[in-house]
């Protein structure tokens, strides 16, 4: 099942993509939040579907599409975890899944606008499979781990260098500006999806920037969740971003980032795609 919100900003609501278009299932469920996604409600909102499916409203062409989940509790990010990446950031392959925060707040539709936090000079892109849990996780083990996955979903790990490197302090705060975690166009469940070998790509005006597969990830989704909830719980709603492959502007020579105007599209086999424009802060 492919599950999205549509709606304007504040207002969205709950759907499923179908290949009939976007349906409206307000009737069964608001929004896709901690509460949904802690349920046996994704087996029951396909029961519903069976029985309602063809009373629901198709969502019009042109409806803005949301970030494909509510809120969630935290967004937690995996650094380095592409061999290439690393190489091109100058670092060496991490013995164990680099971790860091990105704030909820940055989240927000697949195409809404990429506005550029002020005094900003080196904003980059990082194309990135994003997991949803689904069921709270501590202490994991790997065999178990992807029990407690509720889906998939497409995410730009947006990133100010500047901020991230050469302001002091963690990495959260080259990752947290708003607009900076586009998350969609929809969450797949994994009846409908393995994560294992998916190509991943990004496009700037056109231009390839990044292309790879999943399966070049140094730690596999398993392995990132059992490992996450070893030093926090995981909520359901919660969302994991597992690693850019190569190609960020970073890593360039010389190296490229986003100026108000360009055009940045990415996408994931089986996830969708998204693009967006670059504007440049207003106030």
């Amino acid at each position: 099942m492919k599950l999205c919100h549509f709606g304007e900003p504040g207002e969205e609501r709950a759907g499923v993509v179908t290949d009939a278009g976007r349906l409206d299932v307000g009737r069964f469920i608001e929004r896709f939040d901690e509460e949904f996604w802690a349920g046996d409600v994704v087996r029951r909102l396909g029961q519903w579907l069976g029985h309602h499916g063809q009373q629901c409203p198709l969502v019009p062409s042109g409806t803005r599409v949301g970030a494909a989940i509510s809120r969630p509790s935290k967004i937690v990010c995996v650094g380095r975890n592409y061999h290439e990446h690393a190489a091109e950031m100058g670092a060496e392959p991490p013995k164990e899944p680099l971790l860091f925060m990105k704030a909820t707040s940055a989240m927000v539709g697949p195409n809404d606008d990429l506005v550029l936090p002020k005094g900003s000079q080196k904003t980059d892109w990082e194309v990135e499979l994003g997991v949803v849990i689904g069921r709270r996780a501590r202490y994991v083990e790997r065999e178990h781990a992807m029990e407690h996955v509720a889906g998939f979903v497409l995410i730009n790990d947006v990133s100010e260098r500047d901020f991230q490197k050469e302001r002091g302090g963690q990495w959260v705060k080259g990752k947290s500006a708003d607009t900076f975690a586009p998350v969609g166009p929809y969450v797949c469940t994994p009846d409908e999806l393995d994560p294992a070998d998916l190509r991943l790509w990004l496009e700037l005006n056109g231009e390839l920037m990044q292309d790879d597969r999943t399966s070049s990830m140094i730690f596999d989704v398993a392995t990132l969740v059992s490992y996450t909830s070893e030093f926090m719980t995981l909520l359901p709603g919660d969302l994991i971003s597992t690693g850019t492959p190569s190609g960020v502007g970073a890593g360039r020579t010389p190296p490229r980032y986003l100026r108000p105007g360009d055009i940045v599209a990415c996408g994931i086999e089986g996830l969708g795609a998204s693009r967006r424009r670059v504007v440049a802060r207003r106030s």
